[in-house]
């Protein structure tokens, strides 16, 4: 069986005892998540799941992430992990474009309230049938009437299952990504793609079984946090701690408490850490127990390097990859002399070359061309665009948008992102969703969003709005109507309203010019 959730049941098998998620006071082995999971994969296949079809799931780092993510992949269904900060609109964007037939929500907080939005999004698409509300007290009475309880659901399921085969090239899981225009997309990546770019991800950490404890702050519906973490971590029965949020003091603090050896964030996270490295806090004890430190998701300036190393001991490792590519495509193997500010190496099995606008290889040490990847961790395609996916791949090698030089030593260096793609602490935000979200209010008549230097976030994202004649709003309002239609990274902080917008003759936005 050729099957991601092979991850669980084989830790499960090996180490039952052994815990596998940790949040606060809440302690579950790897026998009590596999059997919750397996609870799952019965609930589905008794709703009318069948192997290929697509179960939705929008959870923060919460224990029941795994158990649904990997119930579904017993089950045979592609699972479709969904932002937590999306409004009911996009939920509704996703469920339908994916095809989901089931929907997991989690009942979020009186300040984030994702079941609201997810049952909202999930009241305007008729192809999605089912419905579970992810309760935090799991005996608790649904928060949404007529709204089915997780708990409700998996009451009376067994702990039991036999899970389906799949093969290596059958789709896992959909990733939605914007690329750089028009709705986002969703990524299709099989079994093999994340089975093998988990294994390589140990390899190149030096991963031990039953050896490592983990801190999971990157959100497990990103790339990042659930190839490099959740599936990388489950493959070699690591403990993941769970934090729901980002808070360096409390990630610290639990540095302090628990043998944390291991710790992947972005920039921002690493920054913040370092920040919270006060007086009272025993830095030799952090020190003695974290192995490994990773960065993706941004470049990682030269001086957090510096700074972790003497603190604590640690150089940080950066990689890069995108969402099509499962993602980690390079990265800075720490048996190849990593190099501060240099996005590494291909890992094994992976091709990468500089291309130009034309697919011809550029040559040369320093040269700058766009990064194309052929190998295991390029996704099977756009779901349903024939069209998108022959503009980014051929002959499998698939182009990311992203320019970089390689030196002399075969090291790369990323130079300049994906054309305007704004990376927000950590998220990418493309600006032609914003603006289009934006030209949809009735006072806008045409918008150009950009980012700009921010001290925590890397980037803030921020509005150019030129008003349909004789329409009147201030920017704080437009600010506030942004944050009730996007997602939180998403809706811009800062809007300047404007006569006119810099152009080319033949009608181009000068972005460039806008800061």
């Amino acid at each position: 069986m050729y099957n991601l959730s092979v991850f669980l049941e084989d830790s499960a098998r090996r180490y039952p005892d052994r815990d596998a998620l940790v949040l606060g006071d809440v302690r579950l082995t790897y026998g009590q998540v596999d059997a919750a999971a397996n609870q799952v994969a019965n609930l589905l296949v008794s709703r009318g799941i069948e192997p290929g079809d697509k179960v939705a799931l929008t959870c923060p780092n919460l224990p029941y992430f795994p158990i649904v993510y990997y119930g579904a992949l017993k089950a045979g269904a592609v699972v479709v992990p969904m932002n937590v900060l999306n409004k009911g609109r996009e939920v509704a964007y996703y469920l339908t474009d994916s095809g989901a037939k089931a929907y997991f929500c989690f009942e979020g907080t009186a300040e984030l309230a994702m079941g609201a939005e997810g049952w909202e999004g999930f009241g305007q698409v008729d192809t999605c049938t089912d419905f579970f509300l992810i309760t935090a007290d799991p005996a608790a009475e649904s928060s949404i009437d007529g709204a089915t309880t997780f708990g409700q659901a998996l009451s009376g399921q067994s702990a039991a299952f036999e899970s389906v085969s799949t093969t290596e090239t059958d789709t896992a899981v959909i990733l939605y990504t914007s690329g750089t225009t028009g709705q986002p997309k969703g990524a299709e990546l099989s079994h093999s793609n994340l089975v093998l770019n988990a294994l390589t991800c140990n390899r190149l950490f030096q991963s031990a079984p039953a050896q490592d404890s983990h801190i999971v702050a990157l959100p497990l519906f990103h790339s990042f946090g659930s190839t490099v973490q959740m599936n990388a971590g489950f493959s070699m029965a690591a403990t993941l701690y769970l934090v729901p949020r980002f808070d360096a003091e409390q990630v610290v603090g639990l540095m302090q408490r628990e043998k944390i050896t291991f710790f992947a964030g972005v920039p921002t996270m690493w920054w913040g850490i370092l920040h919270a490295l006060s007086d009272d806090v025993d830095v030799a004890r952090i020190a003695g127990n974290l192995r490994r430190g990773v960065s993706g998701g941004a470049s990682l300036p030269v001086e957090i390097i510096k700074q972790t190393q003497e603190k604590l001991g640690v150089t940080i490792l950066e990689g890069y990859g995108l969402s099509e590519t499962s993602p980690v495509a390079t990265f800075s193997d720490p048996d190849h002399d990593p190099r501060p500010g240099s996005i590494g190496i291909p890992i094994w099995g992976v091709e990468v070359k500089l291309v130009d606008e034309d697919w011809k290889t550029v040559e040369g040490a320093d040269e700058v061309g766009e990064i194309a990847i052929r190998g295991h961790v390029v996704m099977k395609g756009y779901l349903n665009r024939p069209d998108a996916t022959a503009e980014v791949m051929k002959d499998g090698w698939f182009r990311t948008g992203d320019l970089a030089r390689r030196d002399e030593d075969g090291f790369y260096y990323i130079v300049d992102r994906s054309k305007d793609m704004i990376i927000r602490g950590g998220f990418n935000v493309y600006p032609r969703e914003v603006e289009e979200v934006l030209m949809t209010h009735p006072a806008v008549s045409l918008a150009a969003v950009v980012g700009v230097a921010h001290d925590s976030h890397g980037e803030e994202i921020k509005a150019f709005v030129i008003l349909d004649e004789g329409a009147s709003i201030t920017p704080d309002e437009l600010v506030a109507w942004g944050k009730e239609q996007m997602a939180a990274y998403k809706y811009p902080r800062m809007v300047e309203i404007v006569a006119n917008l810099p152009m080319t003759a033949t009608g181009k936005i000068l972005k460039r010019e806008l800061s």
